[in-house]
């Protein structure tokens, strides 16, 4: 790879299905009126994705999706039942789509988590024996070991906690062309990867501090898991602000349209 080179890879992981409401507080949609208030409850597909970076100073990945065990894993904490991992075929889930891609777990430098939930964090035990560096925000790893008890929301520590990580703290350059943004409000370190290709132009992938297109609006349109309302809309304030500086292409953590526009391993695109 030339120096200056980056390709980013979208690894698209298949899909959970779950209540709209999780995602959308938005009246006329999640929130119904009157009118409809004998309707079922809509659920929505919610998409999973990893990003493969690749750059002359190293190999990132950024999120692991969800892991294959996800039913017998999520177990304890009721989530199976409200976030099922059902919309996944074998070639779907991360350690196939590293093998299409030609990538061992041994040839990825950093694994850099946006948050810990167990839908971003359930594939980082694929790299506790390798040289991968393991690295979060330092405010969502006092948080994800913080608490008592195995799990609080979709923080499940049997994901994370004999792991080694590595953190940052504010926004950082962490490699040339790839800046870790501080995006908290849906976690309290919940970040987003802001890469700027030499062809494409920057990309921002926001994880989940925005879910989907509607989320981000504008208006911002919030949803059922946050931790801080103040903080979430801080957040895609800055997120938007830095995304019209940039002329970025921004994407979301789950929607389940832009997912087919984009470029992804599956349809066999990436982007420099």
């Amino acid at each position: 790879m030339a120096s200056g080179d980056i390709k980013v890879s979208i690894l698209d992981c298949g899909a959970m299905t779950a209540d709209l409401t999780w995602l959308l507080l938005k009246p006329g949609r999640s929130i119904r009126p009157r009118q409809q208030r004998d309707q079922p409850t809509e659920w929505a597909t919610v998409p999973t994705h990893c990003v493969l970076v690749e750059t002359p100073d190293g190999t990132i990945l950024w999120d692991t999706s969800c892991p294959r065990d996800w039913e017998e894993r999520w177990g304890p904490t009721g989530l199976q039942d409200f976030f099922p991992y059902e919309k996944v075929s074998d070639d779907e889930y991360l350690d196939s789509r590293l093998k299409q891609v030609g990538v061992g777990v041994n040839q990825i430098d950093y694994v850099v988590l946006s948050h810990l939930h167990f839908d971003h964090c359930g594939n980082a035990d694929l790299f506790k024996d390798s040289s991968a560096k393991l690295i979060c925000s330092d405010k969502e790893k006092d948080f994800a070991f913080g608490f008592d008890g195995l799990f609080t929301g979709a923080h499940l520590k049997t994901d994370y906690e004999n792991l080694n990580w590595d953190t940052v703290s504010g926004d950082t350059e962490f490699l040339p062309g790839v800046t870790l943004l501080q995006t908290p409000g849906h976690t309290p370190g919940t970040m987003s990867m802001q890469v700027d290709l030499p062809d494409t132009g920057t990309m921002i992938f926001t994880s989940d501090a925005v879910y989907m297109g509607e989320s981000y609006g504008p208006p911002t349109t919030p949803a059922a898991i946050v931790n801080d309302m103040g903080q979430f809309y801080s957040s895609v304030e800055k997120i938007r602000g830095i995304a019209e500086r940039t002329d970025a292409t921004v994407v979301f953590g789950h929607d389940a349209d832009q997912i087919h526009q984009l470029k992804t391993v599956s349809n066999g695109g990436s982007y420099t």
